[in-house]
């Protein structure tokens, strides 16, 4: 007597369940975006206050003692929220779009420290606010090229900030608390609300 045998799985079934699967790690990666939007909300928020405690230049060590504890606040911020928001979702935070965002955004942030410190020693603390968010602007444009399409926007839009204080050094004071106030304020709000947080 033979034993009965399990039916074998049809191909075409198999194949189905394999592209349902792949449809599924698809969608749920192209809604998630390793930028945190509440997160952006909070780094705006801090670099606000931090404008209002930094004030004007016009005590050049003072105010770049500010804004370099802003920019570590900020980060410090921006990890814990993205952290957050990779657990919420159940993506692990350096899974393929936040291994992808550090990758781009890394190399501009490190040639903005750089910068700083040359900048700072040859008495140019004027372009500071310009290299700042320029070099920001390019590092989210970057890494965020492997996220929602908003996040290179918003790169764009810090670039054009960065920019203009360049162009306007005596602007830069008022471009700081605009674009790493406002813009991480407003785009933050986005991201929060049509990309989960």
């Amino acid at each position: 007597m033979a034993t009965p045998r399990p039916e074998p799985v049809l191909l075409h079934e198999h194949a189905m369940d394999n592209l349902r699967y792949i449809r599924r790690t698809l969608e749920r990666a192209g809604e998630f975006t390793a930028v945190p939007g509440i997160g952006g909300v909070l780094m705006g928020s801090t670099a606000l206050v931090a404008a209002w405690i930094a004030g004007p230049r016009t005590a050049a060590s003072r105010w770049l003692v500010v804004w370099l504890v802003e920019a570590v606040v900020a980060l410090l911020v921006g990890i814990a929220a993205a952290a957050v928001k990779s657990q919420r979702v159940q993506i692990p935070l350096l899974s393929g779009p936040g291994r992808k965002f550090v990758a781009g955004f890394a190399p501009a942030m490190l040639a903005g420290a750089v910068l700083t410190a040359v900048l700072y020693r040859l008495g140019v603390v004027a372009a500071l606010p310009g290299v700042w968010l320029l070099l920001y602007g390019a590092g989210v444009v970057s890494g965020g090229g492997a996220s929602v399409r908003v996040v290179p926007a918003m790169g764009a839009l810090f670039m054009l900030a960065g920019t203009l204080a360049l162009l306007l050094p005596s602007a830069g004071d008022l471009l700081l608390p605009v674009g790493f106030g406002g813009l991480h304020i407003i785009f933050g709000t986005i991201i929060a609300v049509k990309y989960g947080g």
